[in-house]
């Protein structure tokens, strides 16, 4: 063999100046890349901080200064809290410090889709929802189970104004179960259950 030939065992390695393969660097392209990891909650977390959603950010909602009766009701159960304008904004105010915010955001825009009838608007708030919420790139992706997941996505070709129904119930009932015990016993509701009790001593 002459120096100018290659043997086949060298020709298997490359030199350590030639580049890998580009798939491994194009994560967002290449989703069967092998080099493609799962991101950890807490960087999920990180990144929702960071970015914005598609749809235009659901205002707080306008409702007088709750009454101390109101707040006590709050921590009788769930629904009480969530019928409740004030209740939902302070509930609200509560995710946003555990960087899940987008549950209630969720819920929110399914329930503003459940009141629209146009159908080229329904289209319309049911892709952002899905693109916000539902897609797994999403970095407000919400947590549901792959059956919900295949519902929506076979429903997404005709949307309706109660095609995120399972989910919207789905994600109601993780508030409920995982958040509600939280914000009771949390500084924000906390502060309005001893704030509400000064004024009624004061008065």
């Amino acid at each position: 063999m002459t120096r100018s030939e290659t043997s086949p065992s060298r020709a298997q390695h490359p030199s350590p100046t030639q580049k890998p393969n580009t798939c491994c660097f194009c994560w967002c392209c290449c989703c069967s890349c092998s080099c493609l990891t799962v991101r950890s909650e807490d960087d999920k977390r990180g990144r929702r901080k960071a970015q914005e959603t598609k749809l235009e950010p659901f205002p707080w909602e306008t409702c007088p200064k709750p009454t101390m009766e109101e707040i006590k009701q709050w921590a009788q159960s769930f629904d009480k809290l969530m019928k409740n304008p004030g209740g939902r904004n302070k509930f609200r105010e509560f995710l946003r410090t555990e960087y899940s915010e987008e549950n209630m955001l969720f819920w929110l825009a399914c329930e503003d889709l459940k009141n629209e009838i146009n159908k080229s608007a329904i289209e319309e708030k049911a892709r952002l929802i899905y693109e916000d919420y539902i897609s797994i790139l999403s970095p407000k992706e919400v947590s549901l189970d792959s059956r919900v997941r295949e519902v929506i996505n076979r429903r997404m070709q005709d949307p309706t104004p109660h095609i995120f129904e399972d989910a919207q119930l789905q994600i109601y009932t993780l508030m409920h179960r995982d958040s509600y015990p939280r914000f009771l016993n949390s500084s924000v509701y906390r502060s309005l259950v001893q704030g509400g009790s000064r004024s009624s001593s004061e008065s």
